[in-house]
């Protein structure tokens, strides 16, 4: 058996800086510390910071007065800030800086009048924070092709569209497509605006299937909750491998890797790289002699600065 890890592992640039401020803040300040949504999607990350006692909330309101709140990596809208300032929180945002460029894009979008197209999963904690730097009459979310033929916009008019960066170019190629077919004077986000992160693992996820082949099995390791990951193993699915996801060694079943000659193994965005190496172990301690194959990782000098804690 061989088994290949794919080249994109542990934390993407956006995720460990979010990671690191909540680092840097507990150092400092101690608890009590308050955090708004997940700081990221992954289960284990969020149960470490619980038990240093950090606390999560999904509203604002459960905040008490005057205290520390960090912001998640997947932003928030401007009436959150508002919200918090009229708390008199001290606040710290861990928004991955590639989010707020779509923010900063979607603002543009608005001062000039143009309607704003954003594809994503409505409900998704960065979908709700995109949408409030849209100004409401000019919004509007897909997610389908069926999303499209309902948009009630003048086809002659200059629309733009953003995306959820968890989706990537490949995720929202065919939408994109058939946006552009709707509205000739389409415009979009630059292409460096596109999170990096989301797309290198995709294509990652293309180099597993080619080397696993129709009898071999993906493994995603990432939370039910984390879109990137779903997205993962939605696309070695559609490649024609076999592909599961699991949150951690403990959730894999072994009775999975029965009659597989390869596996391949890549993570989401949020999945620190133990719980990769953890479930490595699990498979190597029942197939002793299988081969591991590590490939160079592009994104290893990707790093975003931090915000002033």
């Amino acid at each position: 058996m061989q088994i290949f890890l794919a080249r994109t592992q542990g934390f993407c640039a956006g995720v460990a800086r979010a990671i690191e401020v909540v680092e840097q803040t507990l150092a400092a300040y101690g608890t009590p510390l308050y955090i708004f949504h997940e700081i990221v999607h992954n289960t284990s990350v969020v149960n470490g910071f619980k038990a240093r006692g950090v606390v999560f909330v999904d509203d604002i309101a459960a905040i008490p007065e005057g205290q520390r709140v960090i912001f998640s990596a997947h932003g928030i809208s401007p009436a959150v800030l508002e919200e918090a300032k009229k708390k008199n929180l001290i606040t710290i945002n861990a928004t991955c800086p590639l989010v707020t460029k779509i923010h900063r894009e979607s603002e543009g979008f608005s001062r000039q009048n143009i309607p704003v197209v954003l594809i994503g999963h409505k409900g998704h904690e960065e979908v709700v924070g995109t949408s409030g730097h849209v100004r409401p009459d000019l919004l509007h979310i897909i997610s389908t092709r069926a999303d499209i033929e309902k948009l009630d916009i003048d086809p002659r008019l200059k629309v733009a569209y953003v995306t959820q960066t968890t989706l990537s170019v490949d995720d929202t190629r065919e939408l994109v497509r058939l946006l552009r077919e709707k509205f000739s004077l389409l415009t979009g986000p630059l292409h460096e605006d596109i999170c990096y992160a989301t797309q290198s693992r995709q294509d990652a996820i293309k180099e597993l299937a080619s080397l696993c082949g129709p009898k071999g099995l993906i493994i995603i390791c990432g939370s039910s909750n984390s879109s990137n990951s779903n997205r993962l193993m939605e696309k070695g699915q559609q490649l024609g491998v076999t592909s599961i996801i699991v949150d951690n060694a403990g959730d894999l079943d072994l009775t999975v890797i029965d009659g597989k000659e390869n596996i391949g193994i890549s993570s989401g965005a949020s999945v620190p790289r133990y719980l990769v190496d953890e479930i490595v172990l699990k498979i190597r301690a029942v197939c002793p002699r299988a081969e591991l194959i590590n490939f160079d990782n592009p994104e290893k000098h990707v790093v975003f600065p931090l915000p002033r804690i």
